[in-house]
């Protein structure tokens, strides 16, 4: 199942590279004003130092809060184009260029439940690993390791309500927990797999900005213009390919639009039988753990 969600989350985001620019052209516009400006306004004379306003080091107490306020202002601008992006993949929707209301903010608020929730999953983990490192010493070393990525599946069953809400389909956590009953770490190797990518692309991106110093180095106007488009493709890269993924899990579990995301009846007649086969394990624990518990009391 993991090979299968990864080719459609690639396939997917390969195919609307183009559907990106058309429903994100003018939050484009606005990020690239935005972080021209700040960048302007925080460039040293000597020019920065590195490839963007917002890889500079923190030297003053107001510089921090501008750099901080410029963050959310990229995150709030990447949200609503993820949401524009996500809509015209899913119900083709063409709405106003520029929208930021109360969807807007729901996805957001579920993107801090989600991190919430992550970030809290690690706790207990972290107490479990922490214990049989005291025990065993390696293998508590290896669940360290594993906390991280078991994090991640947890948030990314969760994940589903982030699509929804971006449709106004009223998705809960619950529901969204149930929906990918089986599909847990399918869903953890994909995501870490996108990652990834995103990552690779960044660095390209990164490096190519930073070669263009070979011909334009001694340009005031081009670093600046460097440092404002430098967060702005970021944005759109993390946007391009965590929408695509989220969009095509969101598929799976909501069949009207599984043939917009490029699904086929395979894929998810695959992804029935494999929930089904995690409820029937989970009914079948459940029994035993039920039976368990009333020998104990007879005992």
């Amino acid at each position: 199942m993991f090979i299968t969600v990864l080719e459609r989350s690639l396939a997917l985001a390969q195919h609307n590279v183009a559907t990106l620019f058309k429903t994100g052209w003018a939050y484009i516009l606005v990020l690239v004003a935005l972080n021209f400006s700040i960048g302007s306004s925080l460039m040293p004379e000597e020019g920065f130092k590195t490839i963007s306003y917002m890889t500079e080091p923190v030297e003053t107490v107001d510089e921090g809060a501008l750099r901080a306020l410029a963050g959310f202002a990229n995150l709030l601008v990447g949200f609503s184009i993820a949401i524009a992006f996500v809509r015209r993949i899913l119900i083709d929707a063409r709405d106003f260029p520029l929208y930021v209301g109360p969807r807007t903010f729901k996805v957001i608020i579920n993107q801090i439940v989600l991190n919430l929730i992550g970030g809290l999953s690690l706790v207990p983990l972290a107490i479990l690993a922490t214990m049989l490192a005291a025990v065993t010493g390696g293998f508590g070393l290896l669940a360290f390791l594993a906390a991280p990525f078991i994090a991640l599946m947890v948030m990314q069953k969760f994940s589903l309500v982030l699509p929804a809400a971006a449709v106004d389909d009223p998705l809960t956590f619950k529901e969204s927990w149930r929906a990918t009953n089986g599909l847990g770490w399918a869903m953890a190797f994909a995501a870490l797999v996108m990652s990834l990518l995103a990552a690779v692309l960044v660095g390209a991106w990164a490096l190519f900005l930073n070669l263009t110093e070979m011909v334009l180095a001694a340009d005031a106007l081009w670093q600046q213009i460097r440092s404002a488009v430098f967060p702005m493709g970021t944005m759109l890269i993390l946007v391009w390919v965590f929408s695509s993924l989220h969009a095509t899990f969101y598929g799976l579990i909501r069949e009207r639009f599984a043939t917009r995301i490029g699904l086929k009846a395979e894929d998810l007649q695959q992804f029935e039988e494999t929930r089904s086969a995690a409820e029937v394990r989970n009914r079948s624990r459940a029994r035993k753990a039920l039976a368990g518990a009333r020998r104990v009391r007879r005992r």
